[in-house]
């Protein structure tokens, strides 16, 4: 049936509201609002479209719904939650579930903590940011580390600690986890600086330390004179290095959009307490030829409204927005968050240099990922005429990762036609195999992976690092698991075996069933194509192998040993100072532990050194 889009209109009133369009099989294609619904939706029904997306949405509709609001500001709350529930194909997504890293200064201990922190905050204390990327927080956290050494360990490390680590014979951390290293109220005083430090009080802390390091040398404690100098030294330093931004007592993000060729960049800057304490680029999914408002509107909204780690807005949002609907995007902002945010350009020169060095960011970014994904194109292109089909849609590497046979991991990276799609990685622990046996850990991993193919995401290609050896295994598996399935199509199976001296552009490739083997120069963008899948695979195996093994390691000896529990473990750590003195005690000090007899201290001696 086709969509009688006059008769619909008539029943359409000047209201504001809501609307939904649907195609055939009643799925939700788009979602807008509208101050005038009527006036809106009559402009998709126009003889001449302004572009070739619309036109594409509109001859998609099979009806339409729509939802009358109080209000304009309504209006856009409830197409930011209709939005989120059900993603329409052709409206703007940001598709970033990340959630918002934070520097959290714990005070749930008797010496506060610094470190990073994302979720829900639960712990107590005092939380800074948010900020764009770990990498931000850590340069932070590395940076207040050797000004104001307090402790960043976790607090199960700081409980059990008997002696310093490390970080304190490094001059890293003050060490209060055991009594002599810092009095609590100088350690107290630390804390007071690094607070006012990340509230961007620099000159403060100067001023405070300044009269602290004069209060030492009227004292004659010059040894700690002198440690409070090197401070201020290194926080001068820091200021130089920094451009501080004049108007410390507000906060504001900047944003800025750039577009071409169907993908659009936003670019945001964070300007927190004076500083830019750093910028992202996003790249969201845009089907319709938007325009630069309709973009940051749908931006603004799913930022800081829709996103499943809400962020906490600044006092500003500095863009080039010239809406019309601009005081209802306010005003929403302001009903979810329950204050006002001012968003807009009209800033003082100062600030608008920053809106300058955001577009010129932007633009950047985009050239970059547009450039990429020329070469992506190309790539794919050249691989599909290697293989003989049209377009490349789904492609698969499997690696396997141990060390001497042991922790064995395997990892499956998926490639589409745009690139890497790590959502949909996945890893295999590989166990009840001979230790360092490649092929059986291959299988077991395929196995698995193609153990059901009802609605299954199946690849098109299907690459097994390794040689024929491995590559016998995948063909066993598809062959069996297929053969019960004739209508689905099975993957082309190739293997990339290793050349010489494992030398990137030698690899062969062979192809499976038939073992054809074709070799490829490095300049070949097909063979670049599959370099970068299996290096991509081999990457996500070892971190994985990596981890579990780091895991392993890190699982003390003791829990293994019957009769010693998590209390019984934890006194006779923090009695000896550690796992490497624990080993190198005799008997007779382990039955000095609280809570271990003599008996029981044999047990664990001849444990230990059997």
């Amino acid at each position: 049936m086709t969509f009688n889009a006059h008769d619909f209109l008539l029943t359409v009133p000047h209201k504001p509201g809501v609307y939904r369009m649907f195609d055939a099989t009643n799925t939700i294609i788009y979602i807008g609002k509208a101050r005038d619904l009527r006036k809106r939706l009559s402009q998709y029904f126009l003889k001449d479209l302004p572009n070739v997306k619309t036109k594409a949405l509109v001859s998609k509709i099979e009806h339409i719904e729509f939802t009358v609001t109080f209000s304009e500001t309504d209006a856009l709350l409830l197409e930011c939650n209709l939005i989120k529930e059900f993603q329409p194909q052709y409206n703007i997504l940001l598709r970033d579930d990340k959630s918002y890293p934070y520097i959290i200064l714990a005070t749930n201990e008797r010496h506060a903590r610094i470190g990073m922190h994302r979720g829900p905050k639960r712990i107590k204390g005092e939380y800074f940011g948010p900020y764009p990327s770990s990498g931000a927080v850590k340069e932070s956290l590395h940076l207040l580390q050797k000004i104001f050494p307090i402790r960043q360990c976790a607090d199960s490390v700081y409980r059990s600690r008997s002696r310093p680590c490390l970080l304190f014979q490094l001059g890293r951390c003050s060490g209060p986890c055991t009594p002599g290293n810092i009095s609590d109220s100088d350690y107290a005083n630390m804390v007071s600086c690094v607070k006012m430090f990340l509230e961007g009080k620099d000159q403060e802390i100067i001023k405070k330390l300044v009269m602290e390091m004069e209060g030492y040398s009227d004292n004659l404690e010059f040894e700690k004179a002198a440690l409070v100098r090197d401070r201020i030294l290194a926080l001068r330093k820091v200021q130089e290095d920094q451009t501080i931004f004049t108007s410390r007592d507000i906060d504001f993000d900047v944003i800025a959009t750039s577009k071409d060729k169907g993908i659009v960049c936003v670019h945001v800057l964070f300007i927190r307490a004076g500083r830019l304490t750093g910028t992202r680029s996003y790249f969201p999914k845009v089907y319709l030829e938007e325009s630069d408002d309709d973009i940051l509107r749908a931006f603004i909204l799913e930022f800081y409204i829709n996103h499943n780690d809400r962020r906490n807005p600044p006092q500003e949002i500095i863009c080039h927005y010239q809406g019309d609907d601009l005081d209802a995007l306010g005003e929403a902002i302001d009903k979810v968050i329950g204050r006002k945010v001012k968003i807009g350009d009209k800033v003082s020169p100062e600030k608008l240099k920053y809106l300058k060095l955001a577009s010129a960011n932007a633009l950047a970014s985009l050239k970059a990922r547009l450039e990429h994904a020329s070469t992506i194109n190309e790539r794919t292109n050249a691989f599909a005429q290697l293989i003989g089909v049209d377009e490349l849609i789904r492609l698969e590497c499997f690696d396997i990762s141990h060390t001497m046979g042991e922790n064995t991991v395997a990892s499956c990276v998926v490639f589409d036609k745009n690139g890497p799609v790590p959502s949909e990685y996945r890893r295999f622990n590989i166990t009840n195999i001979t230790p360092g046996d490649d092929y059986a850990a291959m299988h077991q991993a395929l196995s698995r992976r193609f153990s059901t193919l009802e609605n299954a995401k199946l690849p098109q290609v299907l690459f097994i690092d390794g040689g024929k050896g491995q590559l016998h295994q995948a063909e066993e598996i598809i062959s069996e698991k297929f053969a019960q399935n004739e209508d689905l199509i099975p993957p082309i199976l190739i293997g990339v075996a290793k050349g010489e001296g494992r030398k990137v552009g030698l690899e062969t490739l062979i192809f499976g069933y038939t073992h054809q083997e074709v070799n490829l120069s490095i300049e070949n963008p097909a063979l670049q194509l599959v370099v970068h899948i299996r290096d991509e695979s081999h990457r996500f195996a070892i971190t994985g192998h990596r981890n579990k093994r780091a895991k392993a390691r890190t699982k003390s000896t003791l829990q293994d040993i019957p009769g010693i529990g998590d209390k019984r473990r934890q006194a006779i750590l923090k009695h000896l100072g550690g796992m490497q003195e624990v080993m190198g005690a005799s008997a007779q000090e382990l039955a000095k532990v609280p809570g271990i007899s003599k008996e029981l201290a044999q047990t664990i001696y001849d444990y230990l050194h059997s």
